[in-house]
């Protein structure tokens, strides 16, 4: 039954409210801890029990750190790595080159100067040599260094790590594993298929990280001291938003933690960043995702890979701003290019369907270092699982997002294995591929037909689902406090969304090319302020815009507003449905 009656809303959605059992536990969950009603319902919904509730508010990485020795190989790679650091042997750095893969290069990288060492740092370019270590690269580093780290990278790379020959090489990854494991002196990783999957949400920089801390315990054993961690916590955090790793266990740690040290703007690459990209206010998970993390990734896209990795490494703070800068210009080209690539693509997807459990597009000269970027356009359109390709030469290379609940990853590598794939991996919510261009549409129809099995034809596209409703009295900056304070909120953790319902417009305003700004409220008591980023893109605007009147239900999310030193609440509106009368 939709929420207040509302089957089909200005951008055509239907309205989904919290299931009847999510209701029932966040009354719970409000009479035994004195929480507000709306901070309940974010907290039934992540299924937190009532004893846990204010606990939750203050995740405690002392308490959500997982034992590094949890993971496989874990003390054995540190041990290694120590080994190498102790005995000045020559180290190189095999990194992705997104932000994951630059953020674990850069945690290494700084660790080793804090204990006086340096490392060569490798990031293959994403179109002569593609994702993961190569053949040619790997030999050639283990002809100059005895220990190769593959980050974020290097658990499906059994022929590369072969050519490493004279050299041990140690994988710290988070991808999808094999039956087999490459022969590597370690091989640690939260998904490999011999694992428990209890640290499956971690990315790469998370893995990084926990072998920090077993290196500290070991040096520690030793009786010696190693770098400080957790100023070291922005980089991770930085990487898992970006990464969208799910924002679960420690994860929430990580980035809450990650946030008050980026606050502090010790680390100069990203206080630069920060400042090309106009960031004027502390720094939450949104500024992680959207403004911080792109800008980063740019340069692996259609720049030169290594950038992003050498920006969060550097303590140059001339570097730092002309690396910022130099990002910052590859980042507005990107957009160009993504801008042209998304309209071809959505069209595409279109024809062919946007409800079916995959939406694909494919196109000659698609530059590879944006069809991520435009999967995650479809999936957001569709609300299906997306893959976008570029074909050049005969050979297609893709990237595929998914949706809550449904396993992109492991589909792709079953194809792989299948053969109607050249290479595939990745994990449940982001994969990429590579396939032949005459094996295109076979290899997309059976990748529909695995999707399909998990029911991703069944993904709601057209519902908004609802947290609860609220009154404008009570969206008080102390309110979203207390709501951030259940986040921060991404993927597997979405921020609440609430109804105002039967809303007059006191006040809507066309702001920039196609946002709007509108106050609402009931008569006789203090307006609310809404900013509807997108408006014009949907009916939604000009109906808000021309309104004449008419109340309407308003969906959307709480926001502080800081402005000239004050802060006041106001709703990024997503969505709003005339009242019936």
């Amino acid at each position: 039954m939709s929420f207040l009656g509302v089957e089909q809303s200005l951008t055509g959605r239907r309205w989904i409210g919290p299931p009847v059992e999510i209701a029932r536990a966040a009354e719970a969950i409000a009479q035994q801890s004195g929480l507000p009603d709306a901070v309940a319902q974010v907290l039934a919904r992540r299924a937190v029990p009532p004893a846990e509730a204010k606990g939750y508010l203050t995740p405690s990485l002392r308490d959500l750190l997982p034992d590094p020795h949890a993971l496989k190989d874990m003390e054995k790679a540190a041990a290694r790595f120590l080994h190498a650091v102790q005995h000045k042997e020559k180290i190189a750095i095999f990194a992705d080159y997104d932000v994951d893969g630059g953020a674990s290069a850069a945690l290494l990288l700084v660790w080793l100067r804090q204990m006086g060492r340096q490392a060569t740092l490798y990031i293959p370019d994403r179109i002569d040599e593609g994702y993961g270590p190569n053949e040619e690269a790997m030999a050639d580093l283990a002809r100059t260094h005895d220990l190769i780290v593959c980050v974020d990278c290097g658990t499906l790379s059994h022929d590369p790590i072969a050519a490493a020959v004279g050299a041990d090489v140690m994988v710290l990854d988070h991808h999808l594993g094999a039956e087999t494991l490459p022969d590597a002196c370690a091989v640690v990783n939260p998904n490999r298929q011999d694992e428990t999957g209890d640290l499956a949400h971690l990315c790469a920089a998370g893995v990084v990280f926990l072998l920090l801390v077993e290196l500290g315990r070991q040096l520690r054993s030793a009786g010696q001291s190693g770098p400080d961690l957790m100023g070291m916590l922005d980089l991770v955090a930085l990487a898992t938003v970006a990464d969208v790793a799910p924002l679960v266990g420690v994860n929430r740690a990580f980035v809450r933690q990650g946030l008050r040290v980026m606050a502090r703007r010790a680390r100069v690459g990203l206080a630069a960043l920060s400042d090309v990209a106009r960031m004027d206010t502390a720094p939450t998970a949104y500024h992680l995702g959207f403004l911080l993390g792109p800008r980063v990734n740019a340069g692996g896209r259609i720049g030169a890979a290594d950038l992003g990795a050498r920006l969060l490494a550097t303590d140059d703070p001339h570097e730092a701003t002309a690396l910022a800068e130099h990002l910052d210009a590859l980042n507005t080209e990107r957009r160009d290019i993504e801008a042209s690539v998304r309209a071809a693509a959505l069209a595409q997807a279109e024809t062919r369907g946007l409800d079916k459990a995959l939406v694909w597009a494919a196109g000659p000269g698609w530059h590879p270092g944006v069809v991520g970027i435009v999967a995650s356009r479809l999936k957001e359109a569709s609300g299906r699982p997306s893959i976008v390709i570029g074909l050049e030469d005969g050979i297609g290379k893709g990237s595929g997002r998914s949706i809550s609940g449904i396993d992109l990853g492991q589909p792709i590598q079953r194809l792989t294995s299948e053969g109607y794939l050249l290479k595939g991996g990745g994990h449940k919510m982001a994969a990429g591929l590579t396939v032949a261009e005459d094996k295109l549409e076979e290899a997309m129809a059976r990748l529909t037909e695995l999707l399909e099995k998990q029911g991703a034809h069944l993904a709601g596209a057209a519902d908004l689902k609802l947290d609860g409703l609220l009154m404008p009295a009570a969206a008080t900056v102390e309110l979203s406090e207390l709501i951030e304070q259940a986040g921060p909120f991404g993927a597997s953790a979405p921020a609440p969304r609430y109804v105002f319902a039967d809303m007059a417009i006191r006040f809507a305003k066309r702001v920039g090319e196609n946002h709007l700004k509108i106050s609402f409220g009931e008569q006789g008591s203090p307006p609310l302020d809404a900013i509807c980023f997108g408006a014009f893109d949907s009916p939604l605007g000009p109906a808000l815009e021309n309104h004449g009147g008419a109340h309407f239900h308003l969906a959307g999310r709480l926001d502080i507003n800081t402005w000239r030193g004050r802060q006041s609440v106001q709703l990024r509106l997503e969505d709003a449905a005339p009242v019936a009368r």
